[in-house]
């Protein structure tokens, strides 16, 4: 069944005044906006998740929680 749901989910701040400032830049209601990036995320991002093996994610996990301090002092 088609039609709409409304729900007002809470985000951080900065990343919501930067939603409505991308927005009104481009003519767009937020609502139009919103819908557009659920549906690349929906449909782009989280297929091409799925393309790494889970064993794959699982070592690199693995690895990057043994290694979070090393990476840590490499990132300053």
């Amino acid at each position: 069944m088609a039609g709409t749901v409304k729900f007002a989910p809470e985000i951080d701040a900065k990343l919501h005044k930067e939603f409505v400032s991308v927005a009104k830049q481009r003519g767009q209601s937020q609502r139009f906006l919103l819908e557009r990036a659920l549906e690349h995320y929906l449909h782009n991002v989280v297929p091409s998740q799925e393309t790494v093996r889970p064993e794959t994610m699982s070592a690199f996990r693995k690895s990057k929680e043994r290694n979070r301090k090393l990476l840590g002092m490499l990132a300053k």
